[in-house]
């Protein structure tokens, strides 16, 4: 949902002390605490390229899959994480509906 207001970019997601990601981009937002999601934080950290660690050596506690298949380490809850998300859906969602009321203002002569 990018625009001309935001210079062609979606809202950002904080993943933590100052790191974000494009809120369009965000596929999943996992807990770091089973089996498999640690094997796979260990393999990537192996491979070194699409990992992206964002806890500032902090205990990892959300793991962020994005659609460009790089994979970003939190050290936030996945609530924390999806209730930012949320929330900057809605504040785009506001401001477009916002938008769409001055154009159609406009419009009208107003």
């Amino acid at each position: 949902m990018s625009d001309e207001r935001t210079g062609g970019l979606s809202p950002l997601l904080n993943v933590g002390f100052y790191n974000f990601v494009l809120t369009d981009k965000v596929v999943a937002l996992v807990r770091s605490d089973s089996a498999p999601i640690k094997r796979l934080i260990q393999q990537l950290r192996r491979e070194g390229t699409r990992l992206i660690d964002a806890t500032q050596g902090r205990r990892t506690r959300c793991v962020v899959f994005l659609s460009s298949g790089q994979v970003v380490l939190s050290a936030l809850t996945q609530e924390t994480l999806a209730k930012r998300l949320l929330r900057a859906s809605a504040v785009l969602e506001t401001a477009e509906e916002e938008l769409e009321a001055l154009a159609s203002e406009e419009g009208d002569g107003v």
